[in-house]
């Protein structure tokens, strides 16, 4: 499961830079910018194997995905992303900012003149996409973020890193909801291993 993890909060790279149309990233941005917080479903799939569960996000920095048939939740409290293995009392941390949930819970999100290297669009019937990275981190991989188009709203991501490996997340049923319990973003005191070396508590 930790392998899933990695592919989770590992933001990538593109390759060559294909075509790009403002306009839709426009549109991605406008909505992205528009969202105060989400509630709803989640499939995810990866090497082979498919998991559901809840998720939910609060801008600026929160994200929370409950896995349904396993002792796994990813919860962010806007510092930090916290994978948590309730079977064994554990958790692993990772910076928010390196991850793909960090792109959309930033305070403000700008697609086009900050960090974040749009590097190809494509559109569909139904939805558009597009395929990002953060600059300074191209050898790593790429995430695309799939959008539906009217009205536009988040439709699904896919992360993939720099051995090919990827991993898929299609939401389901998302809706508008901000009225989350005062702890819901947060975690109970655990041993937490720190990806940096050394192992600390998190309160």
């Amino acid at each position: 499961m930790k392998k899933l993890f990695i592919l989770f909060v590992l933001m990538f790279c593109g390759i060559a830079r294909a075509g790009v149309d403002s306009n839709l990233v426009g549109m991605a941005e406008k909505y992205l910018n528009s969202v105060t917080g989400l509630a709803g479903q989640f499939v995810q799939n990866a090497n082979g194997h498919s998991e559901g569960g809840n998720f939910a996000m609060l801008r600026p920095g929160r994200v929370r995905l409950d896995y349904a048939d396993m002792p796994i939740q990813l919860i962010s409290d806007g510092d930090d992303l916290y994978f948590f293995d309730k079977s064994l009392d554990q958790i692993t941390t990772v910076p928010l900012t390196s991850t793909p949930a960090g792109i959309l819970v930033r305070k403000n999100i700008d697609l086009r003149n900050a960090d974040i290297n749009v590097v190809e669009t494509l559109e569909n019937k139904n939805t558009f996409s597009l395929k990002m990275n953060l600059r300074g981190q191209e050898g790593l991989g790429y995430m695309t973020v799939v959008f539906d188009k009217s009205p536009v709203k988040l439709n699904s991501w896919s992360v993939v890193d720099a051995t090919g490996a990827k991993t898929d997340v299609v939401f389901k049923d998302l809706k508008a909801k901000t009225n989350f319990g005062r702890d819901y973003f947060q975690i109970e005191r655990h041993k937490t291993i720190s990806t940096s070396g050394g192992d600390d508590y998190y309160d």
